[in-house]
């Protein structure tokens, strides 16, 4: 299982974080300091897995982001970097090319897409389909419920 998840820049800011397993907030951000310090010193060449407490870490970069997993000492690293790899796939598909600035600017739908992939620190969703499907029908959703705020206000509804 999955205990955490982390995106950070090459610059170490913090861009999105998921937590599987509960943490107090002063923990949170030590492990994600320290993670975070960790990660960024190692060469590129390097193995993106590392032993850390009774964790596996399982990391990759891709452009100026790292996505991080913190993952149990049984589970499978690679199927891991499977789970990042499409996390990443789907983000490029739903953002067309997606940048540091997307998970900024649209960090909900970044968070999202994610729900959509991995529930409770497990796969939930191995097609790419259904969940660009299921983000395609949430966003229709959010339209309906622009356009119908806006005609309410209007008194055309």
């Amino acid at each position: 299982m999955m205990h955490f998840m982390l995106l950070f820049s090459r610059q170490g800011k913090l861009r999105l974080q998921k937590w599987y397993v509960a943490q107090p907030d002063k923990a949170r951000k030590k492990i994600t300091r320290e993670l975070v310090t960790t990660i960024l010193a190692r060469k590129p060449k390097m193995c993106s897995f590392l032993e850390w407490r009774d964790l596996k870490v399982v990391y990759k970069r891709y452009a100026s982001l790292y996505f991080c997993c913190a993952i149990e000492q049984q589970d499978n690293e690679l199927l891991t970097l499977e789970v990042i790899h499409r996390y990443v796939e789907l983000l490029d598909k739903y953002f067309g090319s997606v940048c540091e600035l997307d998970i900024i600017f649209n960090f909900e739908k970044a968070y999202f897409i994610l729900d959509e992939l991995l529930i409770g620190g497990e796969v939930q969703e191995t097609s790419k389909k259904n969940v660009l499907k299921a983000i395609a029908a949430q966003d229709l959703m959010q339209e309906d419920d622009l356009v119908n705020s806006i005609l309410r206000e209007h008194g055309l509804v």
